[in-house]
């Protein structure tokens, strides 16, 4: 089973990377916000059709979920939201791979402190260094990116 969520979680990966893609490049066409109303609204009516046929039959558990539990719907537009904000700007790899190293400082954050009810993992030398690479990387990416970026621009 472990591996099955491995190949999931790559096959989501390989989606989210795709889906930046296009709403960056659509985001040209349509505007932003437009972009990511569309993407919202699609994903909820083919959500509802889901859950419609597959669903458990307590849609309605969540008025008795925690208020502040709710608010990550809004981190979900917000994410959505500056991706197609940031894709046609600065490329997608650097879009993921700032969006990769947030969702990890955040994590660490979680794990040390054992926020939301999760377990506490203390933050070591070894998850810095490894953020710390990520940043680097990030950082030479983007450099990539302006140079290629600053070549077009003298060609056209």
């Amino acid at each position: 089973m472990s591996i099955f969520i491995l190949i999931a979680s790559l096959i989501g990966g390989v989606l989210l990377s795709a889906q930046s893609s296009v709403n960056g490049a659509f985001s040209s066409k349509a505007g932003t916000l437009e972009s990511a109303f569309l993407t919202f609204i699609t994903g909820g009516l083919m959500l509802f059709i889901v859950v419609l046929f597959f669903g458990t039959g307590n849609f309605l558990s969540f008025l008795e979920a925690p208020k502040w539990q709710l608010a990550a719907v809004w981190f979900g537009v917000g994410y959505l939201f500056l991706t197609i904000l940031a894709v046609p700007k600065i490329g997608i790899i650097a879009t993921n791979l700032s969006a990769i190293i947030g969702q990890l400082s955040m994590g660490m954050l979680i794990d040390h402190f054992g926020w939301f009810g999760g377990m506490q993992i203390p933050l070591d030398l070894k998850r810095l260094l490894a953020l710390g690479l990520m940043l680097i990387a990030l950082r030479l990416i983007y450099q990539a990116n302006s140079k290629e970026r600053e070549q077009r621009i003298k060609v056209s």
